[in-house]
């Protein structure tokens, strides 16, 4: 269905093209770009051949089906032809001379508007740009350029850190235009001061983009959207698009390793990360994104170097205070840790996630009367917090309260019904309290979840043979050893079951590979076993 839409649409954008006028067609009719049926075909032209509102309608519809790429170039042909008849009619030349045209059409009369939010990818997207009458600065960017493509103007797509905008430069007159203050005009200072262009810029900040890098930024920002819409897989398409069609800029490469770090690809991650770091050293947020991975991977040292370094640069960077803490903690060094958390706590008092490594690393320490109160504040803050429930519930297990040990556990569960930890707990404190139907109720539920456990099994097969179950247990003990042959416990058990259940070879086999695992075994039970051998 699409691929008919793509046809229709690129047959119509010939017609649109060369209907704008028999005598004077809009400057991009024969543009080899006209004929592209898909981004791939887009991306395989030179930038110039690229017809920039063809390539990022082409997106839209790839983003929706019901997108209809052709009704939108109608629009904005329409548009640029309406441009150049008022610009004929008041004799104003093509160039730096038509940019007030633009900007009293666009903004004044049709009334396009800025909105920040990059986020609603309905503001990035052309065809709901052109609905709604609202973009952010890409957005708003590319059809300001799609203005220019039709007209002839030398206009180019311009990127800084966190921001897009455009710049007319015909050789001779250069200017920066401001697509988000309707059309405003603000010098190349302006955007390094405010947006914090490194010194000795390494990558593309500031520079003429051509159409290719323009769209290269695009599809950063198609890999948020995607991104912020779960969609991880066409996410990492986009970002991965973004880093081959603009290696130098840092914000896809931080964007791709972020991607990655959540699909568990640590070291691509890792890779990204510093690429970034090459062009922008500056850049807070990607050395406490490098500080995350490096935490992931277990390297403790550097993720505290790249936390450390980050709120170098940023002393209110909250997250990057928590993740220090967290690396502090995973090295037992609980002051500092405490110390890191105290710094984010007065920037941040209500982020409920700080109380919850409060009560994890107090936990730790052995003060859970601490621990408990620090959970409990952060269940204040945020009441369906599972994981402050979860730790509520390990410190009731140290304090040997096992009622209310169940009751966070199950309130864990309430809120987050596959934490898998929490019910296995919860089977250990039914355990515990020798209620052992709804221990295996438990133990069973964590084992659909997690079924390459074999403590799970083990667990399982432990509560049935409490109940006198031999030959339940036998089928769990036997689970488990599929999954860890090693499990010496398990041999154990899985003795005792078949010599209750009077299959005296197997558990002859099992009780001697428990011993030989170094597990503790029972000399009566070894006794009896070899007294009814054969």
């Amino acid at each position: 269905m699409k691929k008919i839409l793509l046809i229709a649409f690129c047959t119509t954008l010939l017609i649109t093209a060369a209907s704008a006028g028999a005598n004077r067609p809009l400057a991009n009719e024969n543009k080899t770009g006209l004929y592209a049926r898909s981004i791939e075909q887009v991306l395989r032209l030179s930038p110039d051949d690229i017809d920039l509102a063809t390539a990022v309608l082409i997106i839209s519809e790839q983003w929706s089906d019901n997108v209809q790429g052709r009704k939108y170039q109608t629009m904005i042909d329409d548009m640029a032809a309406e441009l150049r008849k008022r610009l004929d009619e008041k004799t104003i030349p093509l160039n730096h001379q038509a940019i007030p045209v633009i900007n009293d059409y666009l903004f004044n009369e049709l009334g396009f508007k800025s909105d920040s939010d990059s986020n609603n990818p309905d503001n990035l997207f052309l065809d709901t740009v052109l609905d709604n009458k609202r973009g952010y600065c890409l957005s708003l960017s590319v059809l300001y350029l799609a203005m220019g493509e039709r007209l002839g103007l030398p206009l180019y797509g311009v990127v800084v850190p966190t921001h897009f905008f455009v710049r007319y430069d015909d050789g001779r007159v250069r200017f920066n235009i401001e697509a988000t203050s309707k059309g405003g005009y603000a010098n190349d200072k302006h955007y390094i001061d405010k947006f914090k262009i490194p010194p000795g810029n390494s990558g593309i900040y500031l520079q003429n983009l051509d159409k290719r890098q323009t769209l290269g930024c695009f599809f950063n920002n198609l890999g948020n959207s995607y991104s912020s819409a779960g969609n991880t897989k066409m996410a990492l398409a986009a970002f991965e698009t973004a880093v081959e069609i603009n290696p130098l800029l840092p914000e896809s490469r931080t964007n791709l390793g972020n991607i990655y770090l959540k699909l568990e690809r640590t070291d691509d991650a890792i890779s990204q990360y510093k690429a970034a770091l090459e062009i922008n050293e500056d850049d807070s947020k990607t050395h406490n994104n490098l500080g995350n991975a490096y935490l992931k991977k277990g390297s403790f040292d550097d993720a505290v170097s790249e936390y450390s370094r980050s709120i170098r640069l940023e002393s209110n960077f909250v997250d990057a205070y928590k993740g220090l803490a967290y690396a502090y903690s995973k090295q037992d060094m609980f002051s500092q840790a405490l110390s890191s958390l105290k710094d984010a706590a007065v920037l941040a008092p209500k982020d409920s996630d700080i109380y919850t490594l409060f009560g994890d690393i107090y936990s730790r320490t052995g003060d859970y009367e601490e621990a408990i109160h620090r959970y409990q504040k952060a269940l204040d803050i945020k009441p369906d917090l599972s994981t402050a429930y979860y730790g509520l519930g390990l410190c009731y297990n140290k304090l040997d309260q096992p009622d209310d040990e169940i009751k966070a556990y199950r309130k864990a569960l309430s809120i987050d019904p596959q934490m898998t930890a929490a019910l296995i707990n919860l089977g250990n404190a039914y355990f515990n309290k020798k209620k052992y139907d709804s221990a295996v109720e438990e133990y069973k539920k964590a084992a659909r979840l997690k079924p390459d456990s074999g403590t799970i099994h083990y667990n399982i097969a432990a509560a049935y043979h409490n109940k006198g179950y031999y030959d339940k247990a036998a089928v769990e003990y036997e689970k488990a050893i599929e999954i860890d042959p090693q499990m010496a416990d398990a041999h154990n058990g899985l003795a005792f079951a078949y010599y209750k259940l009077k299959n005296y070879e197997l558990a002859w086999q099992h009780i001697k590979k428990a011993e030989a695992l170094g597990a503790k075994i029972s000399p009566d039970l070894l006794t009896a076993i070899k007294e009814n051998l054969p």
